[in-house]
């Protein structure tokens, strides 16, 4: 009988990191350069540059569920943008609905988050407070020890609020964005150069001031942690 050894076993366990040129690539890049470049008619034309450069996100966001075996909500929410922003450019209806559902989608993130402060599962432990990124058993134990568990539960829900506040930044940006950016009619090729530009701006127009917040939150939520339990930043942190 062959012994599994244990290290191998973990290593073989431990998911793939995601790549995150490949994400910029695959999610921003290359549907930017198809539906700036490609949407003319000695090219794909607009309908077709439309399906092909959504078609790398959708297919990467699929590949995403295979490889790990699970649904991953906001891979899964993405996946369902993607889908939408599709449908609505290739039924070549208003541009408006593309700023609302831009708008919507963290919007609708945000008050989740404030929501599931009343719910037993409050959405900052799936985002930041997790076993994945902090060893939670001795975080609970230092602070039993201590006695402040319900100080804790006032910086989970403090850090919830800035979750919420930077989903609520990423709707306006998103809806401002989309309303700047998207001016000619659907169906045509200067509606796809701009669906292209509002897709590359996305990136440094939104998604670095929402990541930026998170980190903010992610560093005040480590400071608590070690007022709050005596713990220095390497004996919270789960081990890699």
């Amino acid at each position: 009988m062959t012994e599994t050894n244990p290290t191998t076993a973990a290593t073989e366990q431990k998911p793939r990191k995601e790549s995150l040129l490949a994400n910029l690539l695959i999610n921003i890049v290359i549907p930017t350069l198809i539906l700036t470049k490609l949407s003319g008619d000695s090219w794909l034309g607009t309908k077709w540059a439309i399906v092909v450069a959504l078609a790398f996100p959708l297919l990467y966001g699929l590949h995403d569920l295979y490889r790990s075996g699970k649904v991953n909500f906001f891979s899964a929410l993405g996946t369902i943008s993607v889908l939408l922003t599709g449908g609505i450019s290739l039924l070549e209806l208003d541009a408006e609905y593309i700023a609302i559902k831009e708008a919507a989608i963290p919007g609708l993130l945000g008050i989740a988050t404030v929501a599931s402060l009343y719910t037993r599962w409050p959405l900052v432990k799936t985002l930041l407070y997790n076993d994945r990124i902090l060893d939670t058993g001795k975080i609970a134990r230092a602070l039993a020890g201590k006695g402040t568990e319900s100080a804790f539960e006032r910086t989970l829900q403090q850090a919830s609020w800035m979750i919420a506040c930077s989903f609520f930044l990423s709707s306006t940006l998103n809806y401002i964005l989309a309303k700047v950016l998207l001016q000619s009619p659907p169906g045509t090729e200067a509606f796809n150069e701009e669906l292209g530009k509002m897709t590359a701006l996305s990136f440094p127009v939104i998604a670095l001031p929402a990541t930026a917040i998170l980190m903010l939150v992610l560093i005040f939520l480590f400071r608590r942690i070690g007022k709050l339990t005596g713990l220095k930043l390497e004996e919270i942190m789960v081990q890699q």
